[in-house]
């Protein structure tokens, strides 16, 4: 502020001009609103006006009439005004934007739990990134509850993003925590999903937007070295153990909201889940990441290459090398990874 001050005063001394260049010094009160607080904006348009003054009757010799120079200081005090009700209404929309991202974040917190998450059976560690950064819950769903009939964990995608997408993805992480408490078998907490998405498309369809199907798999881990799983649409699981790669033989449905149309109903399958396994979980925002070639990203592969990286590392790992792999770096969809491991006490056994 005294340096701008001084780059006008000094040189209209100097030049004889003083009057003439003083209007660079409303710069200040303009720059004031936009990096500081409110009353050092006002601090600052002050002191633009004492020295606007000084510099315009002190020092202006006989530059310029007395109605332009009090024009030119009604315009500074005009000017600092303005400034400082600019900078109040730029941090009146920053404190909104923080409380709007403070309620957002507490919104994640209960609709998708942080991770990792821990039951008396596994540990789920994973990386959940939204396609759009100002969005903190993307179209990817997943969550972990333990039931009295061991662990229930889902991950899925719905179709489509934007806010109705979000409506069909709580519709069905709500069913999901219900319906993981109550229903023994998870064909039956299939069924339950597929009707919560039923209910939201009906909804949907009668206030003009559109209907969403919902891929998801959803795995059952209790103590025994076996897990069971029902594939609605969605990508399937891969198993790292000992250092190799796999993906479990599982029959594949169809996505939820879609089972009407079905021939078959649900099925549920068996695939061996041993101690010190992993079992990793992905959307489709990790397997169809492209590079520039058009080439997916080889996901068995790549999991070969990172088969030494611990559960709790892995999904950060895998969407670095995903993000790699794109060259660009750019997130053309929602992700979400998931690494299910059992648990010290299971592995002990």
């Amino acid at each position: 502020m005294i340096t701008m001050t001084l780059l006008v005063l000094v040189p209209g001394i100097v030049s004889d001009s003083v009057a003439l260049l003083v209007g660079f010094t409303v710069f200040l009160p303009a720059a004031a609103s936009a990096l500081c607080t409110v009353r050092q904006t006002a601090f600052v348009c002050a002191w633009t006006a004492v020295a606007a003054a000084l510099i315009a009757f002190l020092w202006g010799g006989d530059q310029g009439s007395l109605r332009d120079r009090v024009l030119m200081m009604l315009f500074t005090v005009c000017l600092g005004a303005a400034s400082v009700y600019a900078c109040r209404r730029r941090i009146e929309g920053e404190q909104d934007m923080l409380r709007l991202h403070t309620t957002a974040g507490a919104m994640q917190r209960q609709i998708l739990r942080p991770l990792p998450l821990v039951t008396p059976d596994v540990l789920v560690h994973g990386v959940y990134e939204p396609v759009q950064e100002d969005r903190l819950v993307g179209g990817d769903i997943y969550d972990v509850v333990e039931s009295a009939w061991g662990t229930r964990v889902l991950i899925g995608d719905v179709q489509g993003k934007g806010l109705a997408a979000l409506g069909a993805a709580f519709a069905v992480i709500g069913a999901f925590r219900e319906a993981a408490h109550q229903e023994p078998t998870l064909t039956a907490l299939a069924d339950a999903l597929d009707a919560s998405v039923v209910r939201h498309n009906s909804y949907a369809e009668r206030t003009g937007d559109d209907e969403r199907f919902v891929t998801v798999l959803v795995v059952g881990i209790d103590a025994h070295d076996e897990a069971q799983v029902v594939n609605c649409g969605h990508v399937p699981p891969r198993l790292l153990h000992d250092g190799r790669v796999s993906t479990p033989d599982i029959d594949v449905g169809v996505p939820l909201g879609l089972a009407a149309l079905a021939e078959e109903p649900v099925t549920v399958s068996w695939f061996s889940f041993p101690a010190g396994a992993t079992l990793v979980l992905s959307t489709d925002g990790l397997t169809e990441t492209r590079a520039g070639e058009g080439t997916f990203y080889p996901l068995n592969d790549r999991l070969a290459t990172h088969a030494d990286v611990t559960a709790t590392a892995l999904p950060g790992v895998l969407y670095d090398d995903a993000r790699v792999f794109a060259r660009h770096g750019d997130q053309q969809d929602d992700f979400a990874v998931l690494a299910v491991r059992r648990s010290p006490r299971h592995a002990a056994q």
